[in-house]
Formats: C-alpha cells, structure tokens, sequence
C-alpha cells in the first residue's frame, strides 16, 4: 500500500483530464476494492411530474447544438470507468429519456473494510475516545503534514474549541464569510463575540481580503476564512492582514480535504484549521471532525474537547491509568468515538482513490459544459489544488427563461439531485435582526446565490449517473433558452 500522503496529486485542467482520466481509471480498475462506485444504473420510461412537464426536443432545435454534441461525447468519454466502457447515448435522439431512479446528490461510500472495522470496535473494550481514535489522529496529521490533531464530533466543534482556546471572547469581532454554513458564524456567537462579515469574490467566492480589510476594527481579534466548495481562499493576503493587525486565522476547512495551496496541504501550517468528516463529505465518519494546528495550541485546545479534563477515559481506565484528573477549563462534550474513528481509518486508507474519481466527474461536467453560454463553471486557480467537495454551476438567468428555483425544481423532474451552497447567513433571520442586514449588503454573494446550484458529485458516480446529470442540464436549458 503506498504511504499516506506519498501520492502527488496534479493539478485540474483540461489537458490533464485528457491525459490523466483514462490512466486513473485504469489503475482503479486494476484494484481489488470494496464497492466504490455503484453499478450502472438502467434507464425506465419518463416520470411524471406536477412541477413541470419533462419536454420532448423538437426534430429539428431551434440552435444546432453542433459545439454541444462534441463536448458531450468527450464527457461521456471522460466519465467511463472500470465496470466497462459504456458506448454513449445518441447524441442524435430527439426525445430525452430521464433516469428511472432518483440520483441523490451527495451519498456516502462506505466498503466492507468500513464495516468490518465498526463490529471489531464494538467487539472490543473502546467504543468511546480510545486507540482507534488516538491512530486517526495520527494517520490524519501525517496525511495532511500537520504537526499534530485532535478528533472531535464535528467541523462546528473544531471552530468552537479554536475559538474558545485562543480566548476570543465578548467585545472581539470575528469577521467571516456570508457564504458559508450557519456553523462558521453561530459558533462566534457562542463565544460571545460580534460577528462581521466580508463579502467574496465573484471567482471563487471566496471571501475577499479587501473586504476583510475594510472591515478591521481595533476589536477585531480573528478571521474565519472558508475554502469555499474546497477551493482554498486567498491564503497570503489574509495572513499579512492578519500580521499587520495581530489577529488569529481559523481555518474553516469542512470543504477542503484534500486541498492544496501553493504546493501545501491545507492543514498543515500553525493556523487552527477545521475539518469536517459529515456523511457528504470527501472523507466521512458519518459525523466527525478534526482540529489541526500547532503543538502548543492542540495542548490549550484539547482539555476544551472533554470539559476541560486533563485525563480522557482511556488515561483513566486503561492499564497503568490513574482516576485521578482535574478541570482545568469549562470545556465541552466534543471528544469523537472509537466507533466514528474505525469508519475514518479506512475512509483516511481511500481518500486519494475517492478524490481521483471525483475530479474524474469534474472533468466530464467541464468538457460538456465549457462551451455553453447559459452557464457559468467553477474555477480553479493556478496556485491551488482543488477539493472539489462541491460542483457549483451557477445560471446566467438573462440566457434563460426560467430561475435557479425552477432549474432545480425541473432537475428533480428529471431524476437529478441537486442543493443550493449557501443561503448567505446575512438572509437568515437570526442574523437580520441581530444585526440589522439588508439583502443588498453583500452584493457578490446575494448575486451569485441567487444563481447557484450544486450537481452531484461524490466517488460513487457511475458513468451512467454522469452522464444523465449532462443529459439532464442539457435538456432543461434546450427548453427554456430565451
């Protein structure tokens, strides 16, 4: 088996989904592995719907989809894998065929070795924090190049436990992204402190560092930047801010594993940085996280996870323990389970496998969609490795006749799972009254939110499952093109 984080991972783009796909996946295929991707699914007859009729293409389409036709083949092409080469659909058809069976967004993959790990954890003395969990602390670290982490019960308790362990606290502001999951900002909440927000950049979005600097105050004590969808954030910018004000950076890494900036896995500096292992998530324990920093700050923060103990169970109880421990902070209840920790050793052993696949999928989504007026694709930056935890295709509604909302609404029609990543936290309620936002105060993120979605993207995509997301994209914007 080759070392945790021996593997280089190459950077996206076309010619590299050219001439890398094919080789990936017939090195994948070349492995015994527990089911990753699931089989092919069949084709049924067209389903009804009372949201939108699913539509018939004319004989003879209004725009030659000539350029179409091309990028579809090379998706179809790119998506293969190693059940077998599926020869692709007739580009020629006039009448679309939507899948039989719904194709859920986002489904963990979860193999035998999974499972077999879980019943021999519950067989033995741990269920709770022990040696598994201690081992996927260690197996982490090394496989992001961190000095050291700390497994916890989640991406929102790693914030929390930063937060708290570098004493940010009532009269700080924290500033942080509208786009984002309410976790990034409630936590600074539970903390005491004022949330700010800073808009993103159009590209990425990403928070913007000349939003976080017009937003500095002298009560600004930290920033929580968000690897949006695993894109890593513009990382020198927000350090030298955070230099020249002598603030702490959070790392909200639930999107990133395993992402890269500028050569460096993102974790592996002195920045506290969180990760999540959600049952969407690249990595999964169903529910779980991790917290990585530098040697000092995990000595602060780790009392924090289990009521400010000095001693966990397995200190206590295991042979040569001693009952004997003290509080020495008011911590919480975050500490994570050998039982989710047996499920992320293994998911750890399969990570680069399960990553290969998805930038397979993102490969065939770019060939097809490159072209195509009416949509606007995801980036990805030079400088960076990309997660790609989430797939976000945002409309260009002037191209189009109908909204984001009914976009979805005629995907799920049509078979397609889809979400929406995020509604920015300044349109929540909670947030509005606290703070008194207006729609409009974050311009670039309201806009874009307003034309997002995410199409599925997760390592068990068959090529059949690839290809009935392109087919069905196509289909809606056929029929509602202005």
């Amino acid at each position: 088996m080759v070392a945790l984080g021996a593997l280089k991972r190459p950077k996206i783009s076309s010619a590299w989904c050219m001439a890398v796909t094919v080789p990936i996946t017939a090195e994948l295929s070349s492995k015994k592995m527990v089911p990753m991707f699931v089989p092919d699914s069949k084709v049924s007859g067209p389903v009804s719907s009372t949201a939108g009729e699913v539509r018939q293409r004319p004989s003879t389409p209004s725009t030659p989809p000539t350029h179409r036709r091309a990028s579809r083949e090379q998706a179809s092409r790119i998506a293969t894998y190693h059940d077998g080469v599926r020869p692709p659909r007739s580009v020629e058809s006039d009448i679309y065929i939507p899948r039989g069976e719904f194709l859920a967004f986002s489904p963990p993959v979860v193999g035998d070795e999974e499972i077999r790990e879980v019943v021999n954890t519950l067989r033995s003395d741990w269920l709770t924090t022990g040696p598994k969990t201690g081992q996927f602390e260690q197996d982490f670290a090394q496989y992001v190049g961190a000095t050291g982490a700390l497994a916890l019960n989640s991406c929102t308790a790693g914030l929390h436990t930063a937060l708290a362990s570098l004493g940010v606290g009532p009269g700080d502001e924290v500033i942080t992204t509208p786009m984002t999951f309410a976790a990034t900002v409630n936590v600074i909440e539970h903390v005491g402190a004022r949330s700010v927000l800073a808009d993103v950049q159009a590209d990425t979005l990403n928070i913007d560092p000349l939003a976080i600097e017009r937003a500095i105050t002298p009560r600004t004590r930290a920033i929580i930047p968000v690897h949006y969808a695993g894109h890593p954030a513009d990382m020198d910018a927000i350090e030298q801010l955070a230099i020249e004000n002598d603030l702490f950076v959070i790392e909200d890494a639930a999107h990133a594993l395993p992402a890269q900036y500028k050569g460096k896995m993102i974790g592996s500096g002195r920045n506290p940085t969180a990760f999540s292992f959600y049952a969407t998530k690249n990595l999964t324990t169903g529910e779980g996280g991790m917290l990585t920093g530098s040697e000092d700050f995990l000595e602060r923060a780790r009392p924090f996870s289990l009521h400010g103990m000095t001693r966990d169970a397995l200190k206590r109880y295991a042979k040569g323990g001693s009952w004997r421990y003290e509080i020495v902070e008011a911590g919480f209840k975050y500490n994570m389970t050998d039982i989710q920790a047996a499920i992320g050793l293994w998911q750890l052993r399969k990570l680069d496998r399960f990553d290969c696949r998805r930038r397979e999928v993102v490969c065939a989504y770019q060939a097809a969609f490159r072209d195509e007026d009416a949509l606007e694709l995801p980036v990805e930056h030079a400088d960076v490795r990309h997660a790609w935890h989430l797939y976000v295709l945002r409309l260009r509604l002037d191209a189009l006749t109908i909204d984001r909302d009914r976009f979805i609404d005629e995907l799920t029609n049509r078979n397609i799972g889809t979400s929406v990543h995020f509604i920015p936290v300044h349109l929540h309620p909670y947030y509005r009254e606290r703070y008194g936002f207006e729609d409009g105060d974050f311009p670039v993120a309201l806009e874009n939110f307003e034309r997002m979605l995410s199409l599925p993207l997760n390592a068990r995509m068959s090529a059949t499952d690839v290809e009935d997301v392109i087919e069905a994209v196509f289909d809606i914007l056929h029929a509602y093109r202005r």
